[in-house]
């Protein structure tokens, strides 16, 4: 698929925009004054294929929190400020990569060219976050709701802001809970300016309804070449987060490191318990960065015949299964068994 042209933003080690790769985000959620809990939980991200990680500084206490996470981690971090343009300059000096900010809730302009200031000496970019709930009360007076053209407005009123003052390394976020709003916003963006797109639906729910929120809106962006780095937000375990992100990603072909499994649906012919055989697959391959499709069939109708173009596979039948490869039928191995010999056929490719 054709990307929309964005500017390429340099974020710590990393970029975004251009040709460069859509970057997975997530957040952390410990309490900000639990420094190791917030280590911790930042490696963990990491490890689990986190690109992008944002932090929440809520008080000048937590600016302890950068160079301690700074220090063990590899990848970006990016401070979320909101009230309090101190909070963003004390970040900028503390090391951090990113700051995340609504101008809108940040107070008058001259509080706003400090920050912009502050990042122009560090060169570090700014994205500018707008949601259905932060709003100006002149563009909502406008609209009457958070409508997308509502949330398009505001962030190029803030983009313009920053322009201002001759700033333009500029992230831009147009996040509603509403699916169809949050495209619609991204989609005006997209024709309006160059700056890349930092795509997410907000507020999503639960892990299931939250995902699929999050495929529609972020997936029906990426297919048409919107969007330049990701968040899933779902209320669940963080890690769900990035799990879901990169299937996205894999799901439009936008990432090939890390396994993709595949299973059917189950039928009146399965006869292992493929439910439970795949969640302990998913439990145990999560952290595999082979590039490879991985078929988890309940019958041989669905084994190697449909799934013949997996790399690896399982096929059930009557309490045991076949392992298969291409197609090809390697060996026979009792339910109990199934996936310690998939592992082990995973491992010698």
């Amino acid at each position: 698929m054709k990307r929309r042209y964005a500017k390429t933003i340099k974020i710590g080690n990393i970029k975004i925009g251009g040709n460069e790769k859509i970057a997975v985000q997530s957040m952390l959620n410990v309490p900000s004054e639990d420094i190791e809990g917030n280590v911790e939980q930042a490696v963990f991200l990491e490890n689990a294929g986190c690109d992008i990680l944002r932090v929440a500084i809520p008080n000048m206490n937590a600016i302890k929190l950068i160079p301690k996470i700074k220090e063990k981690l590899s990848i970006p971090l990016v401070a979320d400020i909101h009230f309090d343009y101190k909070l963003a300059i004390e970040s900028i000096f503390a090391g951090i990569d990113k700051i995340r900010i609504n101008p809108g809730n940040i107070g008058g302009e001259d509080k706003i060219r400090q920050v912009v200031n502050a990042c122009r000496e560090k060169k570090i970019p700014i994205r500018i976050g707008v949601n259905s709930g932060s709003l100006q009360r002149d563009i909502l007076k406008k609209y009457s709701h958070p409508c997308a053209q509502a949330l398009f407005e505001s962030a190029m009123c803030h983009a313009a802001l920053l322009e201002k003052f001759d700033f333009n390394d500029i992230v831009l976020s147009m996040k509603s809970s509403n699916v169809l709003t949050m495209i619609e916003a991204y989609e005006l963006a997209a024709k309006s300016c160059m700056y890349p797109l930092h795509l997410g639906v907000t507020e999503t729910g639960t892990e299931s309804l939250g995902a699929i929120k999050s495929a529609i809106g972020i997936g029906s962006l990426l297919a048409h070449g919107v969007g330049d780095t990701i968040r899933v937000s779902l209320t669940a375990p963080v890690e769900k987060e990035i799990s879901c992100a990169n299937d996205i990603l894999k799901s439009l072909g936008l990432k090939n490191d890390g396994v993709e499994i595949i299973s059917c649906p189950t039928c009146g012919r399965t006869k292992i318990n493929l439910i439970d055989i795949v969640k302990e697959a998913e439990e145990r391959l999560s952290f595999c960065k082979k590039n490879i499709n991985v078929a988890i069939m309940g019958c041989v109708v669905n084994g190697p015949g449909e799934a013949k173009e997996a790399d690896i596979g399982i096929a059930g039948g009557d309490g045991v299964g076949v392992i298969f490869k291409k197609g090809e039928i390697l060996k026979k191995v009792k339910e109990d068994m199934l996936i310690s010999e998939l592992i082990s056929e995973i491992n010698k490719l």
